[in-house]
């Protein structure tokens, strides 16, 4: 792992825990011994995002080419190291956009030799690892439509495979009364299960014309991007998905139904940080209920208007709404994913999104020779698990039954 990569994943893992520390505060719990640990954990990463910052400095500061050197900073930009790591919200360095685009227009970093029999290339031809501001572009292109990713829990890992252990559930029944001089019963011991997982690769390639290549450094990273971006955010989707649909499917009686799944069939410790997700679709089929005096039972959230809420008895619970197509309906049958998906879902990620292109490759009908286009291709290393099968409910909702 490059200092980058880990000033990265710092800065990951600082975000994760203020979202954490946010969401306690704003439940009021700002005193309480979780909150605080968690902002303990703030204030260490806090410090060694510092001192990987200093020694990125330093490193930076001994390899730093002369600015009268053309030659050497021609060479730079086009080995793309000239990108500056900006902060996760911050502007796209213009550097980094022509870097960029000159890689694009240069194969990233593909070498293309005399006598090339036209197979696209693989990793060991070099390819070109996106820069951390142009990944951050694609990040924040991924949340302008619905991403599975923000609802479960995220994990930077920095290995290709791995294992957490966690202590499985069980029914405590206590001490057993013993008289004097007794015998005591063994007690059963504490079990544990461990959730592996395994960075997989995902890849795709996009037909780019060469006319599009001599365009501006702004036009060519915009496609790029954004290609590279929408893919990722599908992806993602496919995954998560897949993963929730490890737990069976199960039939939710209408409103009383969603009360139910919150109030008992989930355990009360996930109730505070419970979400009911579903499609466009739901929001309306929860929109037309009312209670006895005829009052909507889906309300907007009095601090967020744009954001809606469902009242289950006492409990308010946030209902997140997500277009059809990324979350689509079975026939009649509406999804209803009721939990917490952060606890029950985690998606691990390598954070390895790379590039390779050649204008002489061959992929199914594309012959980038004979058609002056450039094949561009895009590797993207995650996985997804399902981490607590016990912390959501993956319903649905007949509405066929629901009208009958």
């Amino acid at each position: 792992m490059t200092l980058k990569e880990k000033l990265y994943d710092l800065k990951n893992q600082r975000k994760t825990l203020l979202d954490t520390a946010k969401a306690l505060a704003l439940e009021g719990k700002h005193e309480d011994a979780d909150y605080k640990a968690k902002m303990a954990e703030v204030d260490k990463i806090n410090g060694q995002i510092e001192a990987v910052e200093a020694l990125i400095a330093q490193e930076e500061k001994a390899f730093a080419i002369p600015q009268d050197d053309p030659t050497q900073k021609a060479m730079k930009d086009l080995a793309g190291q000239t990108a500056a790591v900006p902060s996760v919200d911050g502007p796209v360095p213009k550097d980094s956009v022509k870097a960029f685009a000159d890689a694009a227009r240069n194969g990233f970093g593909v070498t293309k030799a005399a006598g090339d029999m036209g197979q696209e290339g693989v990793d060991a031809d070099g390819g070109y690892t996106v820069p951390e501001d142009i990944v951050t572009r694609v990040e924040t292109y991924r949340q302008s439509k619905a991403n599975l990713r923000a609802l479960v829990g995220v994990e930077p890992v920095s290995t290709n495979k791995g294992r957490r252990t966690f202590k499985t559930r069980s029914q405590q029944t206590g001490f057993a009364k013993v008289s004097e001089g007794g015998k005591i019963a063994k007690k059963a011991g504490p079990q544990f299960s461990v959730l592996n997982y395994a960075i997989s690769k995902y890849a795709g390639f996009l037909p780019v014309t060469n006319e599009l290549l001599e365009d501006s450094d702004e036009n060519i990273t915009q496609v790029l991007t954004e290609w590279i971006g929408d893919e990722a955010r599908v992806t993602d989707n496919t995954l998560i998905l897949a993963a929730i649909h490890l737990k069976a499917q199960v039939a939710i009686d209408g409103i009383d139904g969603l009360k139910k799944a919150v109030l008992v069939d989930l355990d009360s410790a996930f109730r505070s940080t419970t979400k009911i997700t579903t499609n466009a679709n739901g929001v309306y089929w929860l929109s037309t209920q009312k209670d006895t005096t005829g009052r909507d039972l889906l309300t907007p959230v009095p601090s967020e208007p744009g954001k809606m809420q469902l009242a289950c008895g006492a409990v308010v619970i946030p209902v997140e709404e997500l277009p059809n197509a990324d979350l689509p309906n079975d026939d009649t049958k509406i999804p209803f994913i009721v939990g917490d998906l952060k606890e029950g879902i985690r998606l691990f990620d390598r954070k390895q999104l790379t590039v390779s292109s050649s204008d002489v490759a061959v992929a199914g009908d594309f012959n980038a020779f004979e058609q002056d286009m450039t094949l561009t291709k895009a590797l993207l290393r995650e996985d997804v698990q399902q981490r607590d099968a016990s912390a959501y409910i993956n319903g649905y909702i007949d509405t066929a039954e629901a009208a009958g």
